[in-house]
């Protein structure tokens, strides 16, 4: 047992001289390479920078020791200034001839460090200079082994637009390294449609009193958001100072950068207190196991080496150290020992500056190739320079809640804002269609309300309202001035009261004030544009007046709803066109109108002609009778004078038809001539401004306004456009008219044009064209919060009875005037009222014409039958011919018949019909019989007779003449009759 105990101590005797037997070896087989720490010593940053680089070395080793070189540290303390660690940096380069500096730790100081390294050639690696300005020097001596500031930026944007607030102001240290960030933030800002109005400076070295000036000043602006970007140490002192005058409450918002939040779980728990409820972003690096065991090594470590740092907490910037360290040791190793001397100026060393006799290290070039090469998995994530800086990764969202932070969410530069990584892929949402969104925040105050982003100050200055200085139309807007106290004495007008009337039905107080946009004479210091564009610099908060809302103009502003209605239309005088000449009669109807109501009377005059020629004893006789006859008849019915009878269906049917359009006709007719003659017709002396344009005459423009470009844009030449300020300009040019230096016509918005009219009643009206216009608006600047809730505001005042009550009051005042019809229309009544009429008076017509015409055809088919192998042109006269004849079967003529005979025996019949033509006898019994059942013609002449050869005598007695047959008579007396 004694034997087994002393052989257990000889082998662990072996071992330990084997172990520094190796270890002297390995030593004096490896190369020491010098390295330079610049770092604030004093600082937070400094101080667990120093310790992950030691630490890194250590652990570099430990796993590596078979490497050839070893890292020498030769740290020097920059204490927080530009000049010390400049002076450092040269004192390592030329003194010391370090192959590379880790560090320094601010942007400023890293400026001109990183030049000495270009100069020497002397890489430059920093885990915490993150100043955005530095990448523009384009060194390729300089690393920086963290992230960008300005790569956080579209993660910071995406908070604001997450949440919907439209204004932020940045508070940011007067330095390189806080100047360095804004452009790339107000970029981002923009992009989403977010405003800066304000940028807070605060200097490295303010006082409390200096800043608590400044918060002050942000407390009486309409801003609640605030995104702070600086250092650790001055940034907490901001917090405090905020939450001692009451910024830290409900309402606002407060956004930390990273370069805050990296490092805020590092200072001392005093400053804590006044960070609830702040919202920081800041890179992330994933939990594992390798990092656990690192914080638990790092802080037992940090603890021993700095007793007095009893909440520090290992930050991103440590692991950013740690691995730029380990990048460094592998680029040294692969470089080489081979060339670590510096090459000497060849100037004299007396007389010369430490910048002249800098020497170049000729190891430098080898060393930054194998510094961009390097790949691997660090502490922070994947490790790898492109182009002499780490690319952009995951961003983590926090909540300063207690003495901790929460995460709320990520941003990924492919998915922006998400709520949880997936588990696999730290650059992938868990669901990439979701929107966006944040886990619950507790924001200052204590709060789980998301706050509005602005709020109006109650105890800040009043919203600074700009209203312009009008010369005419004053019911608008009406600025009286004072000369002697060079400032308003009232602001009165339509435009003010609809604006207080707007401001009443806001949700919360507005406290504001009216400043006149005038010189110190009270003139107006500009035009409408002039006007708006001092929103855009800041000058004013809104713009309340008759602004117009026009493209141009909403590119620099944004207008609230308008609050009256929009156009723009051209005004003219109107006269009495009542005819009072001898030819009135003639101007209720239009020529078309007269010239188709004459034809229409001759038309259905021939109609009824035609319809009632062999039946009615009225339309028969000589031609001359018979148009007379027909013309009478037709013309008559306009006053329902007409005598003669109607016997015929059809033509009945026509005059009922055609006494109905005639009723009409004359209806119409009377009414209108009563009211050409009674009524006053008041007409525009001008219908079309492109006649304007040709005639080149004058039109009159409001002074000032963007109808200018209206009528330039309608070919109108300078010396047409006539200027006037006032209602009383503008009438007074109307009466001079265009011919003596006045105008013939005026283009103005219809707000103005209703005020006019309400002046000038019965004298003028509007015409066309209207061109379409948004109508007056409040201007406020871009992206101004009040837009939404002034606009909602105006909805409820237009929608009462308080808009009608203004508009009464400042534009009508009491005045009623009679409604002009602005459009322009013929008082005569034309064809295309009573087309529908003609139409059916037409077809009816056209309709019993066509049926006479089949019944006669069908009568007399016979006849075409007979002579079907004669020419068209004969047949049509031989129809005529027996068209022209009496229709003896026609019950009016059977009438008279029986009705003559009865009376008086001095009428012969003729009609022995079924006897031979060359006999005189009477006919039998039977044979008269056989004529009434067979309906054949007896011919009664009333002018002459037909004699036995056909022909047509003037005798005053009519001699009868007999013919067999209804179709034999027919034929023969078209035979006889036709040469």
């Amino acid at each position: 047992m004694m034997r087994s105990s002393t052989e257990h101590m000889l082998f662990h005797l072996f071992c330990v001289f084997i172990f520094l037997l190796e270890g002297v070896l390995t030593q004096n087989s490896t190369t020491q390479v010098k390295v330079g720490v610049v770092l604030d010593l004093d600082t937070p940053a400094g101080k667990i920078g120093l310790s992950c680089i030691n630490m890194a070395l250590s652990d570099f080793y430990e796993t590596h020791a078979h490497y050839k070189t070893r890292l020498v540290l030769n740290v020097r303390d920059s204490k927080e200034d530009v000049v010390a660690a400049a002076d450092a940096a040269l004192d390592l380069m030329k003194n010391v001839q370090v192959q590379a500096i880790i560090g320094p730790r601010s942007s400023m100081q890293a400026n001109f460090v990183i030049n000495l390294g270009n100069e020497s050639k002397v890489p430059i690696i920093s885990f915490s200079a993150t100043s955005p300005s530095l990448t523009s020097l384009q060194s390729p001596y300089f690393f920086l082994a963290a992230q960008s500031s300005s790569n956080q930026v579209k993660a910071i944007s995406a908070i604001v637009q997450a949440f919907g607030w439209k204004e932020a102001v940045p508070i940011y240290v007067d330095n390189q390294s806080g100047e360095s960030l804004i452009p790339y933030l107000t970029d981002a800002l923009q992009e989403i449609n977010a405003r800066v109005p304000y940028l807070s400076i605060i200097a490295a070295a303010a006082t409390d009193d200096q800043i608590a000036e400044e918060l002050y000043k942000l407390m009486t602006m309409q801003t609640r958001l605030f995104i702070v970007h600086m250092t650790m140490s001055l940034g907490s002192r901001i917090l405090a100072k905020a939450k001692e005058i009451g910024m830290m409450s409900e309402g606002y918002v407060w956004i930390m950068t990273d370069v805050m939040t990296n490092l805020w779980r590092s200072i001392d728990a005093s400053p804590i207190d006044s960070m609830q409820g702040v919202v920081g972003v800041k890179s992330y690096v994933a939990k594992s196991k390798k990092i656990e065991n690192f914080t638990v090594r790092w802080k037992r470590k940090f603890q021993q080496e700095n007793p007095d740092s009893i909440n520090a907490e290992l930050s991103i910037v440590g692991l950013w150290a740690y691995d730029a360290t380990f990048a460094l040791a592998m680029a040294i190793e692969k470089a080489g020992t081979e060339n670590l001397r510096f090459n000497k100026p060849t100037i004299s060393s007396s007389g010369a500056t430490d910048l002249e006799t800098l020497g170049v290290s000729q190891n430098g070039p080898r060393l930054i190739r194998e510094l961009s090469s390097k790949k691997f998995k660090g502490l922070s994530g994947d490790f790898h320079f492109v182009k002499g800086q780490l690319q952009s990764s995951v961003f983590q969202i926090v909540n300063v809640i207690g003495s901790g932070e929460k995460e709320v969410g990520f941003w990924t530069p492919e998915n922006g804002l998400v709520r949880q990584l997936d588990s696999t892929n730290t650059n992938a949402s868990t669901n990439s269609t979701s929107k966006p969104k944040l886990g619950p925040i507790i924001w200052p105050g204590e709060t789980n309300l998301v706050p509005k982003g602005w709020q109006i100050p109650t105890n800040g200055k009043k919203l600074r309202i700009g209203v312009p200085v009008k010369v005419g139309f004053t019911e608008f807007l009406n600025v009286v001035w004072d000369p002697i106290a060079q400032k308003a004495k009232s602001i009165e007008g339509y435009c003010i009261d609809v604006f207080d009337a707007v401001m009443d039905k806001m949700p919360y107080a507005v406290p504001y004030e009216y400043v006149p946009f005038a010189t110190t004479d009270g003139k107006a210091a500009g035009s409408y544009n002039d006007l708006t564009d001092q929103v855009y610099y800041g000058n004013y908060d809104a713009v309340v007046g008759d602004t117009t809302i026009v493209a141009n103009r909403s590119l620099f502003v944004d207008f609230a709803l308008p609050f009256t209605e929009s156009g723009v239309s051209m005004i003219v005088p109107i006269r009495d066109n009542k005819e009072k000449n001898a030819w009135v009669f003639l101007k209720p109807l239009t020529w078309d109108l007269w010239v188709t109501s004459g034809c229409f009377f001759v038309f259905i005059g021939f109609v009824v002609w035609i319809l009632e020629h062999r039946i009615n004893e009225d339309f028969r006789g000589p031609p001359a009778h018979q148009i007379g006859t027909s013309f009478w008849f037709s013309f008559s019915t306009m006053v329902f004078a007409h005598r003669e009878k109607v016997v015929s269906n059809l033509a009945r049917f026509v005059v009922i038809v055609w006494c109905f359009v005639v009723l009409v006709l004359t209806q119409s007719y009377t009414a209108n001539l009563t009211s050409l003659l009674t009524v006053e017709q008041l007409q525009p002396t001008v219908t079309d401004i492109n006649e304007l344009v040709k005639r080149r005459e004058s039109v009159g423009l409001l002074n000032g306004s963007f109808v200018e470009g209206i009528l330039l844009g309608l070919k109108f030449e300078n010396f047409q456009l006539k200027i006037y300020n006032s209602p009383e300009e503008l009438h007074e040019l109307f009466t001079k008219g265009s011919a003596n230096g006045g105008i013939s016509a005026a283009l103005d918005e219809n707000p103005y044009i209703k005020l006019f009219l309400s002046k000038y009643c019965g004298k003028y009206t509007t015409v066309e064209p209207t061109f379409k216009t948004a109508g007056f608006g409040f201007a406020f600047p871009k992206g101004s919060p009040l837009v939404a809730d002034v606009s909602r505001a105006i909805l409820n005042v237009t929608q009462s009875d308080k808009m009608e009550q203004i508009e009464n009051f400042w534009l009508k005042k009491g005045t009623v005037c009679p409604d002009v019809d602005p459009s322009v229309s013929s008082s005569s009544l034309g064809l295309e009222s009573f087309w529908g009429l003609f139409l059916i008076a037409g077809t009816a017509s056209m309709s019993a014409l066509i049926i006479y015409s089949a019944m006669f055809l069908h009568e007399q088919r016979h006849v075409l039958f007979q002579f079907h192998d004669t020419s068209v042109w004969r047949r049509i006269r031989i129809m005529s011919r027996i068209f022209d004849q009496k229709d003896l079967s026609s019950h009016t003529f059977r009438k008279s018949e029986v009705r003559d005979a009865s009376s008086t025996h001095s009428v012969h019949s003729i009609g022995v019909v079924g006897s031979s033509p060359n006999t005189n006898c009477p006919p039998s019994p039977s044979s008269y019989s056989s004529q009434t059942h067979s309906s054949q013609f007896v011919f009664f002449v009333d002018q002459g007779r037909f004699t036995g050869h056909g022909d047509l005598t003037p005798s005053g007695s009519a001699s009868p003449e007999t013919f067999p047959s209804p179709e034999r008579s027919s034929i023969e007396l078209a035979n006889r009759n036709d040469p």
